[in-house]
């Protein structure tokens, strides 16, 4: 899928559209987990300077078995030098497929409602609610979605972006 038409570059252009005092910088490293975005954040809201920051790590972590408590201490560490910035967050959570077995996919999935009020920060409780088990919306690792879900991406980020934009 080119990379235009993923929903960062969506996003973009709903908020040149609707919100031409915003601009989105897609940050984003394809296959990076929650340790590469802390090893980067500094760097990265020095570079830009970020009103807001739509914080969507960890899919990688938890599909590479890592633990759960690192991921969040990584998140949380991120949101923590973000909101010391002066810069909002907007946390997007991720579910993992349940081969992971239950005890780590409820505990993934708990991990971002947790930081979300850990951190008094709104929260995406999932970027595929509403399609995430209609495969047929996904690329053929059922994993990543597809072209056609990214405007569907978009609509779950919006509902809770859009009163954040002042």
């Amino acid at each position: 899928m080119a990379q235009d038409r993923g929903w960062v570059a969506l996003l973009g252009e709903r908020l040149k559209r609707e919100r031409p005092d915003y601009s989105v910088v897609n940050a984003s490293v394809s296959g990076e987990t929650s340790s590469g975005g802390l090893a980067r954040i500094d760097a990265a809201l020095a570079r830009h300077k970020p009103s807001l920051l739509i914080l969507e790590l960890g899919g990688n972590d938890g599909l590479r078995g890592l633990p759960v408590e690192e991921m969040k201490k990584n998140l949380g560490t991120i949101i923590e030098r973000s909101q010391k910035a002066g810069v909002r967050v907007l946390l997007v959570g991720m579910s993992m497929p349940p081969n992971y077995g239950p005890h780590y996919t409820q505990a993934f999935q708990a991990a971002f409602g947790e930081l979300a009020k850990r951190y008094r920060t709104p929260l995406v409780p999932s970027l595929l609610e509403g399609f995430g088990e209609n495969y047929e919306l996904f690329q053929p690792d059922r994993i990543h979605p597809a072209e056609e879900a990214q405007p569907l991406m978009v609509e779950r980020v919006w509902k809770t972006l859009q009163p954040m934009l002042r």
